[in-house]
């Protein structure tokens, strides 16, 4: 279908209606710029609600232990992931979309003007060659009757008697002229009339249509670019579904991992204190006071005066019972250690806790309380030793390099750190082993420090450092035997002032076949012992374990040789005999 063969008669109404579509597709990019701010909008008011609800730092450490909690804040996480793909829509539409359809826009406007402006000139072409037409027409019309006059002046002088010869010639000359121009005049609007003829059906034909053809392009292009921008705007949308869909798939599996029962439990560990339920309160039967004393020597009665001063004592008793000084209410009256604060209330012994500064054995905690904050402090401890020990062995290999290439660095510029290294780790090792000991004592058993005695001492580190300078082999972390060297000494004082460590004996009148078998266990790699202290295993290996990992990444194994050593934790299997009896 062809404009201009079926619209040759409507230029005006091609020429609006191009003109609509140029509208339309301005409103369409006002349509694409609030959709965008809706978007934005949208996102941002989600994040904002995001922000709100966030939990502060006290709430975090507060509820972090909660299943309800955590999971809420992961649907929050999921919820402000789900408005950053609003933003995308937003800003792919705005980057995308709304630029193709202005650099339509100014397309259309240039185009239109230029096919208007052909058609102008085409029409006015054909008005001039009409307007010829008319004139020509005119003249020939006007020349008609001057020369039908001429002749009618003619006859009627022919005619008349009275008339000489010569007026006759005259009149019968200027019909002759007359009758000339008229010829002349119908000659020329005869031409005129061809030629216009001819340009109406140029214009009609090719000329016209070609500028019809030219404006139906443009409107067709512009409908197909109107369609692909609209797919576009669907397509962008398309393509965040996934990840809204996968942020709807975290927060449905967030609800599903909300737990009744831990969250039951977290609080049980959160807030039991471990004290025991008070016993059943004691009848004191005051009459028991004045009952006679048949015990005397002579069988009498004791002074009625002796039994009202026991009655008056029992009363002041009770009156200290009742103060705290005593009875029921002195298991929650202040120890000797000032561990536990007095309290008033019965049945709530943690509160009296609250007020105090925490110890460093936080004994002015309830005993789960205890246990629970040396646990993790002996944790925060292994942490740090594990990040000194990377530490160094980045710096001794650092070393190694500036040896082997003294180019990039002076080796002798690490002494000082690996130095301070190793003496931050001793430090270190020293204060886990005390809180290790807090926690032995609260068990009832017996302090590690007594139980173990790794050759990574404040000497044994320090001199480690010298000695994996020279030696390529020696693994930094793992437990060094120096021969003939007695053990330290480890002194571990509560407040108190009691000793928790003790003396230990010289690494040579140590049985170390003393040492009890806890449990077996199960070599899961192959490994080569690096250093003196260490045993080799291969994978698969059954051996007996002797000494449980104390924090430094090594277990104390025998083999069924006989032979004993430290093997690396992290390459065994463990099962441990208490395990059985639990």
């Amino acid at each position: 279908m062809s404009w201009g063969i079926e619209l040759w008669d409507q230029y005006d109404t091609i020429a609006s209606h191009t003109q609509k579509g140029i509208d339309f597709c301005e409103r369409f990019t006002h349509f694409l710029k609030d959709r965008c701010a809706i978007e934005l909008k949208y996102a941002s008011e989600l994040k904002k609600l995001v922000k709100n609800y966030q939990p502060k730092k006290k709430e975090e450490e507060e509820y972090q232990q909660y299943s309800w909690a955590v999971k809420f804040w992961e649907v929050l996480k999921e919820l402000h992931d789900l408005a950053g793909q609003h933003e995308v829509i937003a800003e792919n539409t705005q980057g995308q979309v709304i630029k193709d359809v202005q650099i339509l826009i100014g397309e259309m406007k240039q185009q239109r003007r230029k096919d208007l402006q052909d058609g102008a000139k085409v029409q006015d072409t054909l008005k001039d060659s009409l307007a010829k037409l008319d004139k020509s027409r005119k003249n020939y019309e006007k020349a008609f009757k001057m020369a039908e006059k001429a002749t009618d002046d003619y006859r009627k002088a022919d005619a008349d008697i009275n008339l000489s010869r010569a007026e006759v010639e005259k009149t019968r000359n200027q019909m002759m002229i007359k009758n000339n121009q008229c010829d002349e005049s119908k000659n020329e609007y005869a031409a005129q009339l061809q030629q216009t003829n001819q340009h109406q059906r140029d214009h009609y034909t090719q000329q016209m249509p070609a500028v019809f053809q030219q404006m139906q392009s443009m409107e067709e292009n512009r409908i197909n670019k109107i369609k692909s921008m609209v797919r576009q705007v669907a397509d962008i949308e398309r393509s965040v579904i996934p990840i809204i869909n996968t942020c709807i798939d975290g927060m449905v599996k967030a609800s599903d991992g909300i737990s009744a029962e831990e969250d039951s439990k977290a609080v049980i560990d959160k807030f039991k204190s471990g004290f025991p339920i008070p016993e059943d309160i004691p009848f004191e039967d005051l009459s028991n006071a004045s009952v006679i004393d048949t015990s005397n020597a002579n069988g009498t009665p004791k002074n009625s005066l002796d039994s009202r001063k026991g009655t008056v004592s029992d009363k002041k008793r009770n009156k200290k019972d009742k103060k705290g000084g005593g009875g029921l209410f002195g298991i929650f009256s202040s120890s000797k250690s000032g561990r536990i604060r007095k309290i008033k209330c019965l049945s709530c012994p943690i509160i009296g806790l609250l007020g105090e500064e925490s110890k460093e054995d936080f004994s002015d905690l309830p005993p789960n309380q205890q246990r629970k904050a040396l646990n993790k402090k002996i944790e925060e401890f292994k942490k740090e030793i594990a990040r000194e020990t990377a530490e160094r062995e980045g710096m001794l290999k650092m070393k190694d390099v500036y040896v082997n290439n003294p180019a990039l660095g002076d080796p002798n510029a690490l002494e000082k750190k690996i130095e301070e290294n190793a003496l931050k780790i001793d430090s270190l090792q020293a204060e886990m082993r005390k809180f290790q000991g807090y926690l032995a004592n609260m068990d009832g058993k017996p302090s590690p420090a007594g139980q173990r005695r790794s050759s990574l001492s404040d000497d044994s580190i320090s001199q480690s450092s010298t000695n994996m300078e020279m030696s390529q082999t020696s693994i930094p972390g793992q437990p060094q035997i120096v021969p003939n060297e007695p053990e330290v000494y480890t002194a571990i004082d509560d407040e108190d002032g009691d000793h928790v460590g003790e003396f230990d004996h010289p690494e040579g009148d140590f049985d170390e076949e003393g040492y009890p078998v806890i449990g077996t266990c199960r070599a899961l790699y192959p490994y080569e012992a690096g250093n003196e202290g260490s045993v080799a295993m291969g994978e698969g290996e059954e051996m007996f374990v002797l000494e449980q990992d104390q924090g430094d990444g090594w277990t104390r194994v025998r083999k069924h040789d006989n032979s004993e050593g430290f093997v690396p934790t992290s390459y065994i299997q463990c099962h441990f005999y208490d395990q059985d009896e639990v």
